[in-house]
């Protein structure tokens, strides 16, 4: 492992995504416990990716259009379901003042579909990985899972860390109905903008 792999994965972990948004929107609404939850969710959402980038299969992803075209109307999809349910105060930004193990439950899900349904992650690591194994290697494979293994605990540091950031303000975002009002908007407009992004990309 180099400090070109930690840099190059910080700066992509740090660019705000779906990801990012989810877990400050978590810490908005639910409070601390709710931002590590969904941390920890998006961190588990990348897993499939990146098993499937280590295992040759996001190759399919990028050579299949039906395949891939498939998996980014899912990713839309989603996250226009996203963007509906914030406004209608029942998604990321329901104000709740704890969560208990059903609403963990709901928002570990949600945060492991957020990353699961977009197929630009599997192509990403497919491509982002071999670059960091030498040819001279001796198990490439035990390499390549141990820088994965890195990249999801930065992962789930710096989501924690957003997350947390965003608990810390809580009190004063949710005690203003009016400000509440304009986050969900906010938002939402977040979630629709990222699946627009998603629905424009090719391969």
């Amino acid at each position: 492992m180099t400090l070109e792999f930690l840099v190059t994965s910080l700066i992509v972990i740090v660019s705000p995504g779906t990801g990012v948004l989810y877990t400050l929107a978590a810490g908005l609404s639910r409070g601390s416990r709710a931002s590590v939850v969904a941390a920890f969710g998006c961190t588990l959402g990348i897993v499939p990716h990146m098993a499937a980038a280590i295992l040759g299969v996001a190759a399919l992803l990028h050579t299949s259009a039906l395949a891939f075209q498939t998996f980014k109307w899912l990713g839309v999809a989603y996250l226009i379901y996203m963007a509906w349910m914030t406004l209608k105060e029942k998604g990321a930004l329901r104000v709740e003042g704890q969560i208990g193990a059903r609403s963990a439950m709901k928002v570990t899900v949600e945060a492991i579909l957020i990353n699961i349904l977009n197929p630009k992650l599997s192509i990403f690591f497919f491509a982002f990985l071999p670059q960091f194994v030498t040819g001279d290697e001796q198990s490439p494979l035990a390499h390549m899972l141990m820088l994965s293994a890195v990249f999801m605990a930065l992962t789930f540091i710096v989501f924690a860390g957003y997350g947390l950031f965003a608990a810390a303000i809580r009190e004063r975002v949710i005690s203003r109905p009016r400000v509440m009002t304009w986050m969900r908007r906010t938002f939402a407009a977040a979630f629709v903008a990222l699946g627009a992004k998603l629905a424009v990309q090719e391969k």
